[in-house]
């Protein structure tokens, strides 16, 4: 399935001349339409430097986002493209193109810290632009970052000695620092370094305790450990001055080659190493549910709150498995609907085709839900799947029921004709009578398409026939007494075997609901645990992703002679690792609760089947 693509970029979040966000409908729709995973990439940065040429060339388009020739600010909010991911398979590619800050056309500059926090929130790569050189003014010009704290909020109750930074790694996008129109060699200390060398040292700390030092040290330690990952691209100027004025309308062979390359190698890196957007424990986000954050988080601001991470989570958690729900259900109608003819010719033939789409709605279900810790919309779709099944199952019943009528009808016209003549009261007659009859029987038996109420239809109808057959026999003079008697019995006989087989049928039918009950529990619970094993992965690369920056960190500071801070981050180190191996060591217990829960589904709900075996019984009480 290849990635959803739009011809063109739209407006995400619209950036209103009052200051206020709001975030567009249409933009929604679009979302709405991509349940693939998406990666996010969103550029930001000083206005007029050139972010919105950089999405074009990741969306592989010359025009799209608006570049500008003139000093004021093209973009307003936050523009959105989606294309398919040119390397991920199965996966879209979201560009979003934040407007320039530190616009001077702007009423309110606060506006800035809140596209800047929302870029960070809905992005997993984050391209910060500027131009020039990586000094001290370029790093107190990304005050945003430091400012982060105070419009994010990671936990609706935060601990006073808990650790902000690990949880912010935790969901914190990678951070690439684009440096435009960079003119410096690199090298330090007279020998060669590479973009990234260059980042880090502009990164370096200064030692000492004085608010200058306090200042410097500020948004060099927020990027340091908030971003898990850091890269660093330095852009030659494209063009002369002239051709920087259409620079969407040049081909590569009229821009500098080096720059050129710069761009490609950009590209190359954003598209193999941007992971797919994820929540807190790895949950993997699709356009669905990004627009439904975007959402969240953009009322949250208008309604003068912080962004809480935490809140967002439980709220997307409880508008996606809600909605996880319904498409469930709408999936087993539509395909039951499609897959079913009715009457099924056997309770087996009706119970395959549930059991399959069955299997189908709750893969759904489990793979677009995530955090239903107590099973609440697990045991909704369970409970909707029992009542919808239970009317299939009538409908079929009925079905069958007036096909089987139809059909004895029809094949018993001649025995019905003879019994109106009065063929059958004359000597011999009921011999003739049960001749016919039991041809009459073969050929109804022989028919196919009757279903599931084919031998209690017909014993319905032989029970109707039972005073016919017993006025035959007494009006029947070729017979003795004793052999009326004979024959009385042998009625009976029949009449009990014919009985016999309608409960056999009926009783086929409950042992199959009752397999179908069997399959659902087993089919939930492989299906549970396929989803905690692949949480509990997702949840350890997580782990790992902190662990590793955080002893990345750690290494820097220990070589920058920052020992102090370097023994500090050695407890928030120790503490990952033991929530760790806690996760790991937890596996059999969680294992067992997964199958308490199942099992108490299953027998509490009624539970799968159950409900519906409860339904027949009394169905098929009223109607036998």
């Amino acid at each position: 399935m290849a990635g959803f693509s739009m011809a063109e970029p739209m407006c995400l979040i619209e950036n209103g001349k009052d200051g206020k966000l709001c975030v567009q409908p249409k933009a929604l729709q679009i979302l709405e339409q991509i349940g693939q995973r998406v990666v996010v990439v969103a550029v930001v940065g000083l206005y007029r430097t050139g972010k919105s040429y950089l999405m074009n060339q990741l969306a592989g388009k010359r025009n799209g986002f608006a570049l500008g020739a003139t000093i004021q600010s093209k973009t307003k909010g936050i523009w959105m493209w989606c294309v398919p991911h040119p390397v991920k398979k199965d996966h879209t590619l979201v560009l979003l193109d934040t407007e320039g800050l530190g616009d001077v056309e702007k009423g309110d500059q606060k506006n800035d810290t809140w596209i800047f926090s929302l870029a960070v929130l809905l992005s997993s790569m984050l391209v910060y632009n500027s131009m020039g050189t990586i000094d001290n003014d370029a790093l107190q010009r990304l005050h945003y970052v430091t400012e982060l704290t105070e419009h994010i909020k990671v936990k609706s109750q935060q601990d006073e000695d808990e650790d902000e930074s690990t949880e912010f790694l935790r969901v914190f996008p990678s951070f690439v620092w684009s440096v435009r129109d960079f003119s410096l060699t690199l090298e330090l200390d007279g020998k060669p370094i590479t973009a990234d060398e260059y980042l880090n040292n502009a990164l370096m700390l200064k030692p000492g305790h004085s608010k200058a030092v306090q200042m410097y040290n500020m948004p060099r330690s927020c990027l340091r450990n908030y971003f898990p990952t850091r890269k660093c691209f330095v852009f030659d100027r494209p063009a002369t001055t002239e051709k920087m004025r259409i620079l969407d309308t040049l081909a590569d062979a009229d821009l500098d080659p080096s720059f050129v390359k710069q761009v490609r190698e950009f590209c190359c890196h954003v598209f193999s190493t941007a992971e797919s957007k994820t929540l807190k424990g790895g949950v993997h986000v699709t356009g669905t549910s990004l627009g439904n954050l975007a959402k969240i988080y953009v009322d949250a601001i208008c309604s003068n709150q912080i962004p809480c991470l935490e809140n967002a989570v439980l709220s997307l958690a409880q508008i996606q498995n809600a909605k996880a729900v319904v498409q469930a259900i709408d999936h087993y109608n539509a395909q039951m609907a499609e897959r079913v003819a009715y009457p099924t010719e056997s309770q087996e033939e009706l119970s395959q085709i549930h059991h399959v789409v069955e299997k189908e709605a709750l893969k759904i279900l489990i793979d677009c839900s995530f955090k239903d810790d107590d099973q609440k919309y697990q045991q909704k779709l369970l409970q909707n799947l029992d009542e919808i099944y239970a009317e299939i199952l009538i409908k079929n019943i009925e079905q069958s029921k007036k096909v089987c009528e139809s059909i004895i009808k029809h094949v018993f016209q001649p025995l019905e004709d003879q019994l109106s003549s009065g063929r059958y009261v004359s000597r011999g007659g009921y011999k003739a009578f049960c001749a016919d009859m039991q041809r009459f029987i073969n050929r109804y038996r022989s028919t196919p398409g009757k279903g599931v109420q084919a031998e209690e239809a017909l014993k319905k109808y032989l029970d109707g026939k039972k005073a016919f057959q017993d006025s035959i026999l007494t009006a029947d003079q070729s017979l003795t007494e004793a052999e009326r008697q004979i024959q009385a019995e042998q009625a009976k006989a029949q009449a009990l075997e014919q009985q016999h087989r309608a409960e056999k049928e009926i009783n086929n039918m409950y042992q199959k609901l009752l397999k179908d009950q069997e399959q659902s529990y087993n089919e939930l619970n492989q299906q549970l645990m396929q989803k905690m094993e692949e949480d509990r992965q997702n949840a350890a690369k997580e782990y790992d992703r902190v662990l590793s920056a955080k002893l990345k960190e750690q290494e820097d500071l220990i070589s920058q002679s920052f020992k102090e801070r370097a023994e500090l981050m050695q407890q928030s180190i120790d503490t990952l690792k033991q929530e760790k191996r806690a996760m790991e060591s937890n596996k059999p217990s969680v294992l067992g609760n997964v199958l308490d829960t199942v099992g108490t589904i299953a027998m509490f709900l009624p539970g799968p089947i159950s409900k519906v075996v409860g339904v027949a019984s009394s169905l098929l009480s009223r109607l036998f």
